[in-house]
């Protein structure tokens, strides 16, 4: 599976910090509880794709109006869980679309076979 943009990672912690307004150590705290997790490159270097800056600005908005960090990570955990539902719903919904489609092909193709023996029927009371 191709990397979406947002995932990629591209900034070291100096950077990181700076763009989500916190200090670098503030970044590695964070890592230690499961806030966030930077992918490491071969030299064990913290990088942090956009994704990252998104969710760590969330957790400064979240901690700036006094919700402590056990209540950001339960915040996370239910988000993470809404958006994992809402895809398992779109991915019904696709289901369905295509069970109704292959239920209405049936419905045709059961449509026509009736027309067809109802023809043939007919062809033969006549002749």
């Amino acid at each position: 599976m191709a990397m979406n943009d947002r995932d990629r990672p591209l900034y070291m912690i100096s950077v990181a910090a700076e763009l989500a307004g916190v200090h670098p150590q503030t970044l590695r705290m964070y890592e230690q509880k499961g806030l966030v997790t930077p992918q490491r490159t071969s030299g064990n270097t913290r990088m942090y794709s956009q994704a990252d800056i998104d969710r760590l600005q969330l957790i400064n908005d979240l901690t700036s109006e006094g919700i402590n960090l056990a209540g950001v990570i339960r915040i996370l955990d239910l988000q993470g869980r809404l958006e994992e539902r809402d895809r398992e719903i779109d991915a019904l919904h696709k289901r369905v679309r295509r069970l109704a489609d292959r239920v209405h092909e049936l419905e045709t193709r059961e449509s026509v076979n009736s027309l067809v023996r109802a023809t043939t029927l007919e062809l033969r009371r006549l002749s």
